[in-house]
């Protein structure tokens, strides 16, 4: 198993078709003991009911947009794991207003909720779990294609995503002395509770599955995969990088 004796974190999860829950699943799998983060009691409590009766899973909470939390969350790893092998950032958020509509018309608030919880989280987290992370450790984030591309109805959240991949550039540079590597996991559109957020996500996966080489959209699972391989040692020469997990559609031009 690529991942025998590692521990490490998947922050955060929704219920069981999160991307998360799917790395965090995979990652298991493969050997790892995985802490699964949910953002408050209520989330913490369907964190429980997936990781009931299942081995090597612990469940935490962090909201990333408490402060007080991250100091928290540091106190209980420290306490259940003493070091970390991999981080994985699963977390964004836009008020549901600035995901439709016009991009010009994105308020100040709305903007700075989306690069907040979206983007700075993930330097946060690495600040506050820096001292537990294990050298030659990973970590990684979940971004999308409209960072780079103009995706209708994604709107600030594509300016959220490539700040949060410019982030991981700069946070492999940062942590990169310690062999500790930073990367970006960029899915295409799926049905999660987060995706649904943006205005026609139906349509949106079938166009995919429509374009893509693979001729398919791709699944939880091919990110778990791809997250499996990143928290490996076989992984030890990669970081800044930003990987495309969509089918191959990110390819496509018209």
């Amino acid at each position: 198993m690529l991942l025998e004796g590692k521990k490490g974190l998947v922050l955060n999860v929704t219920n069981k078709n999160s991307i998360g829950w799917a790395v965090a699943e995979m990652a298991n799998a493969h050997g790892a003991t995985v802490g699964v983060g949910g953002q408050n009691e209520r989330m913490l409590d369907g964190v429980n009911k997936l990781i009931d009766g299942k081995d090597r899973f612990d469940a935490f909470q962090i909201d990333f947009g408490v402060e007080e939390d991250y100091e928290k969350l540091v106190e209980a790893v420290q306490a259940k794991y003493g070091t970390i092998d991999f981080l994985v950032h699963s977390a964004a958020f836009a008020p549901r207003e600035a995901l439709q509509g016009r991009f010009v018309d994105t308020p100040r608030e709305a903007f700075g909720i989306a690069l907040d919880v979206s983007a700075f989280s993930l330097v946060r987290i690495c600040q506050a779990l820096e001292p537990v992370l294990a050298d030659n450790a990973s970590v990684m984030a979940m971004s999308y294609l409209g960072s780079t591309r103009a995706v209708g109805n994604y709107n600030v959240m594509g300016v959220a995503k490539a700040a949060l991949e410019s982030c991981v550039r700069y946070l492999s540079v940062d942590l990169g002395e310690r062999g500790i590597r930073v990367n970006t996991i960029s899915p295409g559109p799926m049905n999660t509770v987060a995706a649904r957020g943006v205005k026609g996500l139906g349509e949106m996966i079938d166009y995919v599955a429509g374009k893509a080489p693979l001729k398919r959209a791709a699944t939880q699972s091919d990110v778990g995969g791809t997250a499996v391989y990143l928290m490996s040692d076989l992984s030890q020469g990669v970081s800044g990088q930003i990987i495309f997990v969509d089918a191959g559609y990110n390819i496509i031009g018209m």
